[in-house]
């Protein structure tokens, strides 16, 4: 009879064994852990220590008592929870092209433009981009040298200021100015300050220096720009015989000249018929009292035959002996002889067969009103005493529309624009 052996264990059976129970007693020490909360386990059987620890701490208020005004209530401070940075659809002005911004920049007046230029630098940088100031009117500006300063660098082409006050300016930049167009008519300025600007222009076509006083400098600069249509000159001083004459014939090309009623001698006028060039078409020549003669008229036809506005008011040398000389102006539309008192009235009886062409003719002083009438009749189709004030190279002249031309340039309305 055999022994009975006792059983052995299995190596591989007891570690299936020890493991599978090493890892029910761990799954059941987790979901024991977890709470009723997730196994919607029955909270009676479970001890309230351990769901107090395992049950999120709450956050409590801070609570501080600041001063009297808060004497017998508390202070609380709470911490708002950050909302999220909504995404912002469309595109941002940082991303839009230098050539958009521009076209935008385009559409904006004067003051808008400037106050754009002070957002970041490279609005700043297109703010003042050549292309938005091709034209400035800065009539009615209280502080103009900085601006007129500021304007001249951008480059622009057009600029208007009349009856302005401009502070010294000293230019740095000696580079040349691409100016075509200005207009400092009556402007209180420094002959300095006038002789800094103009020493840099090399491109000037129409020019208005209405009032001002100029020098021999002044001049010399200005017959640097010899591609000069129109030069309004009228009543200025400070400049000798010999500068007019040089600028003069350094002009090929001028058009309009307005030289009335300056500071001349008798030598300014010699300087001026005998100098001018035969391209011009309208001059001014009025207000030489005792200084233009008979022989001046005779030198200043023969030079310039192409004339068709010719304004010799207040010359009261003049007599009607100068009629046969104005004759030979074949082209000839307009002509001034107000306040010429050596003329009779008498002598305009066949006047309209003396000109054939002549259209306006203007005589204040000379005649009464009722014997204008009467010569209205007898002159036709020639107009008489329409034209009070001459319009002779004159930026801004008086007889245009005062809603469109009290703030024109040639003809021409500046795009920026000062706005009082």
């Amino acid at each position: 009879m055999s022994q009975e052996r006792p059983l052995q264990e299995l190596p591989c059976m007891s570690l299936n064994l020890k493991g599978s129970m090493l890892s029910h007693s761990k799954r059941s020490r987790k979901r024991k852990k977890r709470g009723c909360v997730e196994d919607n386990l029955d909270t009676e059987n479970t001890p309230s220590d351990l769901i107090q620890h395992l049950s999120p701490r709450h956050k409590h208020p801070c609570v501080i008592s600041r001063g009297k005004e808060n004497e017998g209530s508390q202070f609380v401070l709470a911490r708002r929870s950050r909302r999220r940075k909504e995404t912002i659809s469309g595109l941002s002005w940082d991303r839009l092209p230098d050539e958009l911004l521009l076209r935008i920049f385009f559409c904006l007046p004067l003051q808008d433009l400037l106050r754009m230029s002070t957002v970041c630098k490279r609005w700043h940088r297109l703010a003042f981009d050549e292309s938005l100031w091709h034209s400035v009117d800065l009539e009615g500006l209280t502080h103009m040298g900085p601006a007129l300063e500021q304007v001249l660098a951008a480059g622009v082409r057009s600029l208007r200021c009349p009856r302005s006050f401009i502070e010294e300016l000293q230019f740095v930049d000696t580079n040349p100015l691409r100016i075509l167009q200005m207009d400092f008519s009556s402007c209180i300025i420094t002959t300095s300050t006038l002789e800094n600007i103009l020493r840099c222009c090399r491109m000037l076509q129409y020019l208005s220096l209405e009032g001002l006083q100029l020098s021999d400098c002044i001049i010399h600069s200005l017959a640097q720009n010899q591609d000069m249509l129109q030069l309004n000159m009228s009543g200025c001083s400070g400049f000798s015989p010999d500068s007019l004459g040089e600028m003069l014939k350094s002009f090929s090309r001028i058009e309009q000249l307005n030289i009335s009623w300056c500071d001349f001698s008798s030598e300014h006028v010699e300087d001026v018929v005998g100098n001018v060039h035969s391209s011009i078409t309208h001059l001014n020549l009025s207000g030489y009292r005792q200084n233009l003669t008979l022989e001046d008229v005779k030198i200043l036809v023969a030079r310039c035959p192409n004339i068709v506005t010719l304004d010799l008011s207040d010359s009261v040398l003049l007599m009607a002996d100068s009629f046969p000389v104005l004759a030979q102006l074949n082209k000839l539309l307009h002509l001034s002889l107000s306040r010429c008192y050596q003329i009779h009235p008498a002598a305009f009886a066949d006047f309209s067969e003396t000109f054939p062409a002549l259209r306006l003719l203007d005589v204040f002083g000379l005649v009464n009103e009722s014997h204008v009438r009467s010569l209205k009749k007898e002159m036709s189709p020639i107009s008489i005493n329409t034209r009070p004030f001459s319009t002779v190279a004159r930026p801004t002249p008086a007889t245009c529309d005062r809603v469109w031309g009290e703030r024109t340039m040639w003809d021409r309305r500046c795009r920026l624009r000062f706005q009082t």
